[in-house]
């Protein structure tokens, strides 16, 4: 596509998909905005309540059972698997090494109240209060799978202990509801077919910047054309409207963060700072995709320093960590995953470097047991982060980090 075509345009669509395997990518055109690709999140469902029959509890879960009745008896999550009969094991049940792909998670769970099982002696029916985390590409939790109770867990492996049953997480959920989109402008760049209605699309979403450059990648659309009119923007151009969205919308305050890439980029550091902790993530993945590929790191050695007063939570740590290697906008890491990987090179630096944490004082205040309960979308629910977790992670890659 042409740097004209490009001109004013925001957003370009690239069918990555639909060809063969090994078949060139489709750039499908181009548009000037999106409606319903940044909107609110929907506010988080109450939390529910579940029951593990005839249990018997480990580790944290048992420790938990000590502090009934104070914030205490908390857990961040309890994965369920299910202890399938060898001759039952349902179809498409895979196992990995520590479960299976029926495993179910719960998250934020507080325990609420024990009592001695019917189902024998020593065993606990719990009542819990807490989440079933759903994920988009999971189907929801509705029919109970064959065994002959689950095994419990923490994220990390930790036995919890086992119960025979289980009660409320297995049931019929109300799906999330459709927001769909409208393309504002799009300017197609092959012809689109005779009949436009019901033509799927399926395409990345892309960032293009004022220059023309592609950079930004905003999720994924695959819906069909419910109608096309001519856009007021201008002759040749069309506005389409959808049948479904994006798979997971943006939030509404990341067209703000979009729209300063759009303009170069962030100018001065901490920007990040006065957004919550949801556009805060926003914004590491913001700056993932716009980081420039092919520039060499930094030498071995190299002194680095991370401004503190404002890591609250463990994606304002990500940020600040992005902006002390990389500078305003900088990007590594938005994950312990990812943090790694920009350790091992090609993210900015290469290990060893020294690395002067100031106010680290703010970090060990905020970065506490529970402070990653999500106020806005189960779906980025993940173990909680600890400034210990990440001096640990340092440390496994020889960089010096100096708390100040």
């Amino acid at each position: 596509m042409t740097t004209s075509a490009l001109s004013g345009a925001r957003w370009l669509l690239l069918d990555e998909y639909t060809a063969e395997v090994g078949g060139p990518d489709v750039t499908l055109g181009v548009c000037y905005d999106i409606d319903e690709l940044f909107v609110d999140p929907e506010p988080l469902p109450p939390p529910e309540t579940f029951t593990l029959l005839g249990c018997d509890p480990a580790g944290p879960l048992l420790e938990a059972l000590r502090h009934l009745g104070t914030e205490r008896a908390w857990l961040p999550s309890i994965a369920l698997t299910p202890v399938h009969r060898p001759e039952q094991r349902p179809a498409g049940c895979w196992t990995y090494e520590y479960g299976c792909t029926c495993e179910e998670e719960l998250i934020d769970v507080t325990v609420i109240s024990r009592r001695p099982s019917a189902a024998g002696d020593g065993l606990v029916d719990l009542d819990l209060r807490g989440y079933v985390r759903l994920l988009p590409e999971c189907e929801m939790p509705e029919e109970k799978p064959d065994g002959t109770g689950f095994r419990l867990s923490t994220l990390d492996n930790e036995k919890l202990g086992e119960c025979l049953d289980v009660a409320g997480v297995f049931r019929v959920r109300p799906a999330a509801p459709v927001r769909p989109v409208t393309l504002i402008g799009f300017r197609p760049e092959a012809p689109l077919p005779g009949t436009v209605e019901g033509h799927r699309i399926t395409a990345s979403l892309l960032a293009v910047q004022r220059d023309g450059r592609i950079a930004g990648w905003a999720g994924v659309l695959s819906a069909a054309v419910v109608s096309a009119r001519p856009s007021r923007l201008g002759d040749g151009l069309l506005d389409i409207a959808l049948d479904d969205g994006v798979e997971e919308p943006l939030s509404s305050g990341a067209r703000e963060i979009f729209q300063m890439w759009y303009d170069g980029g962030p100018a001065e550091p901490n920007l990040w700072a006065r957004y919550d902790r949801l556009l805060r993530h926003e914004w590491s993945g913001v700056a993932a995709s716009h980081r420039p590929h092919g520039l060499p790191d930094k030498p071995a050695g190299t002194t680095y320093h991370l401004d503190g007063r404002f890591v609250t939570d463990i994606d304002a740590f990500y940020c600040a960590i992005g902006e002390a290697i990389n500078g305003p906008g900088g990007y590594f890491g938005s994950s312990l995953g990812a943090l790694h990987d920009c350790l091992g090179g090609g993210g900015g630096a290469v290990s060893p470097f020294r690395l002067v944490w100031h106010h680290s004082d703010v970090a060990r205040r905020h970065l506490v047991p529970g402070y990653d309960r999500s106020s806005y979308d189960l779906r980025y629910w993940s173990p909680n982060v600890e400034p210990g977790d990440l001096l640990e992670i340092f440390s496994e890659h020889g960089i010096e980090v100096e708390l100040r």
